[in-house]
């Protein structure tokens, strides 16, 4: 970290970790921080599901829920940005405090329940960027009290198809409860044929992911991935927070309820990827999302079987200058291995993380 990045982050950790957030969501809608030179290489593009990504490195969901500062993300080095969770209506979320950070292992623990303004706020805000160009996905969710999930996700297929670069079908949050039976397989074959209808009836035909959660046994991603062929689902990412505590050192705070992101989910979520990787085939577009905090970590996710490799928590702890590195280190390591692409390096460890037992 920069001394300013060290400065800016001992100022927010003064804050509640809610409030920090807010301030760094209204600090990049005033233009601040202004990120480095974005490096430019044509050995970090990566072409996938009809969409050109400049790099492969992405804001996960989670940040910016209502679609304020997709841009802002973009210009601090990212190849793409995700916002949401977003469900139709507007709703709090849990009860505060609701996130906590795990300072000495880097990571995080929120429980926050899809708080966000809803369909109506995050539409109005992804229409006016149109024409602006840059990789910009949503991530549709369900409310908590819906009698009809799966038709909470058809309408987030209507509306925001004419404003996604790619749509991301979260069913994996532990923050909604019972949100996650819908990766059982009888449900999650008809949520997946109902937002596969629902894309095909819509003004545009934007890639649709679906984001699964770390936290399955083998024959539940045999499920999910043979579902996902089958409703020929364009991706999946891989994946959302733990609901597991692996190996903490932060004493009373990491035995708060929530899913825990950050540097202890890198093993665990890894070993899931490389898994998935190996059910869905070499075709199919896997991201790669947990324990991302340098080059080094999203070079490794790709070596899993990541086409592309998503980050939040890593922010949080090495400062808004951290895409912008990661980018460049990426150039680096292609012009001193002289690949040609980051492709040539993807599935390159597959097999070693894929035979990792999932304890």
């Amino acid at each position: 970290m920069s001394v300013l990045d060290r400065i800016g982050q001992k100022l927010l950790f003064t804050f509640d970790p809610e409030t920090a957030h807010g301030l760094s969501i209204a600090a990049l809608r005033c233009g601040l921080p202004v990120g480095a030179r974005t490096v430019r290489d044509t050995r970090l593009k990566v072409s996938l599901c009809g969409l050109d990504f400049p790099n492969p490195l992405g804001m996960a969901a989670g940040y910016d829920k209502n679609a304020e500062v997709p841009d802002a993300l973009l210009g601090l080095g990212f190849g793409f940005a995700e916002v949401g969770t977003i469900t139709p209506l507007p709703q709090s979320g849990n009860p505060k405090p609701r996130i906590f950070r795990l300072t000495s292992d880097e990571a995080v623990i929120n429980r926050l329940g899809f708080n966000n303004e809803g369909h109506a706020a995050a539409e109005k805000s992804l229409a006016a960027r149109k024409g602006r160009g840059g990789i910009v996905g949503v991530n549709i969710g369900a409310n908590k009290d819906s009698a009809d999930r799966a038709g909470d996700y058809e309408r987030g297929v209507a509306r925001f198809a004419p404003h996604a670069s790619y749509l991301t079908v979260n069913i994996s949050s532990p923050n909604t409860p019972g949100l996650r039976t819908m990766q059982a397989r009888e449900q999650l074959g008809e949520l997946l044929s109902r937002v596969m209808a629902a894309r095909a009836a819509a003004i545009a035909q934007p890639p649709i992911f679906l984001k699964i959660a770390p936290d399955l046994v083998e024959a539940e991603l045999e499920d999910i991935a043979a579902e996902v062929m089958e409703k020929r689902i364009d991706g999946v990412i891989v994946s959302n927070t733990t609901i597991s505590r692996p190996g903490l050192r932060s004493g009373d705070v990491a035995r708060e309820t929530g899913g825990l992101s950050g540097k202890p989910l890198f093993e665990r979520s890894t070993i899931v990827l490389a898994k998935m990787r190996k059910l869905l085939g070499p075709e199919m577009a896997i991201i790669g999302v947990g324990g991302v905090d340098s080059a080094e970590t999203t070079l490794e996710k790709i070596r899993a079987g990541a086409d592309l490799v998503q980050l939040y928590t890593g922010m949080i702890y090495a400062g808004p200058a951290l895409p912008g590195r990661i980018v460049a280190g990426m150039a680096r390591f292609a012009e001193t291995e002289k690949l040609s692409s980051m492709r040539e390096l993807r599935d390159s460890h597959l097999d070693r993380w894929a035979s990792e037992p999932l304890s």
